[in-house]
């Protein structure tokens, strides 16, 4: 009997709201990677139809083991679907199925899933347990990490949502395998914006491992999220609902979700629009006075060599400056963006329209 391969754990310290991220390959076949859950009576699967199919049986079999009833709820594919209607499609299956508090949702997919499952676990009974199963880079390292769920609004990006700790964030990296590459660089502006952010040793591996996660070596995608998961556990530990510190990790996403609201969302995948959106914040922070011209260049050239676009679609500097006061680090108005003072140190501040316009176009085409 061969012996399971090695996991390793990262804490998020929230508390009695704690929980770990257990990170290794396999771990969708596990029994023991599920240790220590709560008891529970049902399971539900929540996943969609590009990843169900891949893994959800196996997952299945999986929870067998330990629940009497594993139910699986199969949501269509992509970030036009996080809605409002989908996501009370979950409650409708759930309320059909007849299942009860007793119930934990396991959440099997990308960001969206991620987002969906977590916001509906919050709410169904006013509240059930569940945990985050992502099979994306950019929701390993990002959004399964941290309790923000949300839907999407025509006028703005995750405006519905709550904070919802999981159980557990347990990420399988076997099924980067399986990710569409398009999917893969998408996932590599999160892993890149925690650099310029936090920490300048990790920014520098980066650039020297970057051949080495396109084409999906193992060792260097286990250490980008290990060290990922880490940095976003520290400021979540700190700042849990984003208050202050956990405003940082939103580096790129002010540019980003103006592009996503405004050509339509899935047009640009999400990671797609915040690798632009650093370069456009990285930007800002060289005509702020803040950072030279040259690390911002640097940035720029690592996130082209990522396969990431650079350049913003021309929506209009108006079209972008209305989107971006609907971000939810505006205050009365005044769009705040985080930005760069130096190799790994962010802030958040805001910055005078004109200043931002010239941004935009120079930015954009």
């Amino acid at each position: 009997m061969h012996a399971a391969p090695p996991s390793e754990r990262v804490a998020i310290n929230l508390g009695d709201r704690s929980y770990d991220i257990v990170i290794g390959a396999g771990l969708l076949d596990r029994s023991d990677a599920f240790d220590g859950l709560p008891p529970g009576t049902d399971a539900v699967i929540v996943t969609n139809e590009a990843v169900g199919p891949l893994y959800a049986p196996r997952l299945s079999i999986t929870l067998q083991r330990r629940y009497q009833r594993v139910h699986t709820i199969t949501l269509p594919d992509g970030e036009v679907h996080k809605t409002l209607a989908t996501l009370t499609s979950i409650f409708d299956a759930l309320l059909e199925q007849g299942f009860d508090r007793r119930t934990t949702l396991f959440a099997l997919g990308g960001g969206v899933v991620g987002d969906m499952a977590g916001f509906a676990a919050a709410c169904y009974m006013r509240g059930v347990p569940y945990v985050q199963l992502p099979t994306t880079l950019l929701a390993q390292v990002d959004s399964s990490v941290g309790g923000k769920t949300a839907v999407n609004h025509p006028l703005g990006k995750n405006m519905i949502g709550v904070f919802n700790q999981p159980l557990r964030v347990m990420a399988d990296l076997g099924t980067l395998e399986t990710l569409p590459q398009r999917e893969l660089v998408a996932g590599l502006a999160e892993v890149i914006k925690y650099g310029p952010i936090a920490d300048e040793a990790f920014l520098d591996w980066i650039e020297a491992h970057l051949d080495d996660l396109l084409r999906r070596d193992a060792d260097a995608l286990a250490h980008a999220v290990r060290r990922s998961c880490e940095i976003k556990a520290h400021v979540v530990g700190e700042d849990e609902r984003e208050s202050g510190l956990r405003a940082i990790l939103n580096f790129g996403h002010t540019f980003g979700h103006a592009i996503e609201a405004g050509l339509g969302y899935g047009e640009w995948l999400h990671g797609e629009a915040v690798g632009c959106g650093m370069v456009m914040a990285a930007d800002l922070s060289v005509q702020l006075g803040l950072i030279s011209n040259s690390y911002a260049e640097r940035l720029r050239a690592l996130i082209r060599r990522a396969g990431l676009p650079v350049v913003g679609p021309r929506l209009g500097v108006e079209r972008y400056l209305a989107l971006m006061r609907l971000d939810k680090k505006s205050n009365a108005g005044e769009i705040r963006f985080v930005v760069l003072e130096g190799v790994g140190r962010a802030l958040v501040r805001p910055a005078d329209d004109a200043l931002v316009s010239r941004v935009i176009e120079a930015n954009t085409r």
